[in-house]
Formats: structure tokens, sequence, C-alpha cells
């Protein structure tokens, strides 16, 4: 459950980068923590950065 919360994690982290106008997230890390006792909450953060030639 933890890998799946992690993926999901980073697919809602790339969906607002493109949102953004970004073509790259650097500086990615995550937070975790229970809830509850017997429930994870799994966060991605990161900047969403645009390279240009």
């Amino acid at each position: 459950m933890l890998h799946e919360s992690r993926d999901r994690a980073i697919a809602r982290l790339h969906e607002d980068a493109q949102a953004a106008g970004a073509n790259a997230v650097v500086m990615m890390r995550f937070d975790s923590g229970s809830i509850a006792g017997d429930m994870q909450s799994v966060v991605a953060y990161g900047t969403a950065v645009k390279f240009t030639n």
C-alpha cells in the first residue's frame, strides 16, 4: 500500500507541474506520516521548472 501511495503522489506532482507549464520537477522529496495508527499519508514535494535552450 505504501508503494501505491508513493506512486500516486508522484503522479499528482507530475500532473500539477504540467498544468503549471513545467517540463521537470527538481528537489523532489517525500513526507509521510501515520493517521490514527492504521492509515498512512504520503506527500510528494518538489519545485516545478521549465527548461529552455
